[in-house]
């Protein structure tokens, strides 16, 4: 449970909906992360803005970053 409640995602609009839209059809859901971030708009472009960048590099391939994001989560006694 998050400590700090994040924004209700049918409430929001444009950019940050469409993402929203985009999770619910990958993974059933809204990352509860980016409904923390989008509490205030510009963190939500920042956090999305690293990921673009991490994605369109080709440094990390797709595999390796979702079990990098697996084990940071288990670091942080995230229920990923």
């Amino acid at each position: 449970m998050a400590r700090i409640d994040g924004v209700d995602p049918d409430h929001v609009a444009g950019p940050i909906h469409a993402v929203f839209q985009a999770q619910v059809k990958q993974w059933g859901a809204p990352l509860l992360n980016h409904l923390l971030y989008a509490r205030c708009p510009t963190i939500f472009r920042g956090v999305r803005t690293m990921w673009t960048g991490i994605d369109s590099s080709g440094l990390i391939d797709s595999a390796l970053q979702a079990l990098i994001n697996r084990r940071v989560a288990a670091l942080n006694g995230c229920e990923f």
